[in-house]
Order: C-alpha cells, then sequence, then structure tokens
C-alpha cells in the first residue's frame, strides 16, 4: 500500500509540481492526500492540477488557533508523512512530535538555516553551498540531514542566480528522497 503524502507550501510551487510531476511518470509510488498552503498561492493551482486536494489555510493574528487548524487538517489525511516545499512558517512542536515532517533548504545544513541561506553564503563569501533534505523538529532548521547536494557558487553570482540554481538541484534532491521512500518506506 502507497505511503500517504502531505505537502506544505507557501509560494509558486515549483517543489509540488516537481513532485507531482515524478508522481506522474512514475518515479514515486506514493499517495499524494493534500497540499495546505498558508497563502492563496499558485502552488493550490499546481495541486488541483494534479488532482490532489488544495487546502488553503491562512494565517491568522491568533497563531495558537492556526496552529490547531493546520494540525487538525493534517490530522484528517492521516499521513505517513508530511513534506515542507517552500512552507515559510516555523510549525508548532506539538505538530513535528505527532507527525513525520520533512523539509528541503537551501543550503548544506548546519550552515545558513533560516529564511536568507543564499544570502547569508553569499555574504559569507562560500564559494560552495547546496541544498539538505531534513527532518523537522521544534528547531529552526536543526532536524537532522536526510541527504545533501552541493552547489558551485559563481563570481558573477547574486542572490537570485544563485537560489535559481541551487532550486534546480533541490527539486532533484526531493524527488530522489521521495522515490526512496516510496520504494522502501524509509528517509
Amino acid at each position: 500500500m502507497a505511503k500517504r503524502v502531505i505537502l506544505l507550501a507557501s509560494g509558486a510551487g515549483s517543489l509540488a509540481a516537481a513532485i507531482l510531476q515524478a508522481h506522474k511518470t512514475g518515479q514515486n509510488d506514493l499517495e499524494f492526500v493534500g497540499l495546505i498552503s498558508d497563502k492563496d498561492s499558485p502552488a493550490l493551482d499546481i495541486a488541483r492540477a494534479n488532482q490532489v486536494p488544495a487546502i488553503y489555510i491562512p494565517m491568522l493574528s491568533d497563531r495558537t488557533e492556526w496552529d490547531r487548524q493546520i494540525y487538525e487538517a493534517v490530522s484528517d489525511l492521516k499521513p505517513d508523512l508530511v513534506v515542507s516545499v517552500g512552507f515559510m512558517r516555523i510549525l508548532a512542536p506539538k505538530f513535528v512530535a505527532d507527525f513525520q515532517v520533512i523539509n528541503t533548504h537551501p543550503s548544506l545544513l548546519p550552515l545558513y538555516p533560516g529564511a536568507h541561506a543564499v544570502r547569508d553564503a553569499l555574504a559569507a563569501g562560500a564559494t560552495v553551498t547546496g541544498t539538505s533534505v531534513h527532518y523537522v523538529d521544534a528547531g529552526l532548521d536543526t532536524g537532522p540531514v536526510i541527504l545533501q547536494r552541493q552547489v558551485e557558487i559563481e563570481l558573477e553570482d547574486d542572490e537570485s542566480t544563485l537560489h535559481e540554481r541551487i532550486k534546480i538541484v533541490e527539486r532533484a534532491l526531493i524527488v530522489e528522497v521521495l522515490a526512496e521512500y516510496g520504494r522502501t518506506g524509509k528517509l
């Protein structure tokens, strides 16, 4: 029986699109039971186009209530795995304790955690950065790393060009991790 997977996304949905395209072409044997977004984002349209239930849970001024809503929505879908793909919210400690959650991040963790990883790598004068898939815990990008890939920083790179090159590697990396998970049930 295929593992049940939920995607969490906040933006354009390029990672979700890569995952769902890989699913369409038989690269993973998973059941995508929902995509949840905290924004009315293009990721929701990508989910709908791939016949994946699209769930919009806008951020509330009462963070505790939002945490409860997203917890209940995920719980109702009974996932084996929750995959954060460009979801720009920190999940509540109870959420990450009760669900198996992984995330993609545009750096070689533990280097450059947080929302500005690409900018931070450039500011530090790094010559190499990359992307990581890691378990999500209660910290900020502190969970154990599952798999990483390096990306060389070129002299002419700025934040935008480097981030675009990282995204290409990041999409391939999450597709690879989920293909393995579909085959073995392990990360």
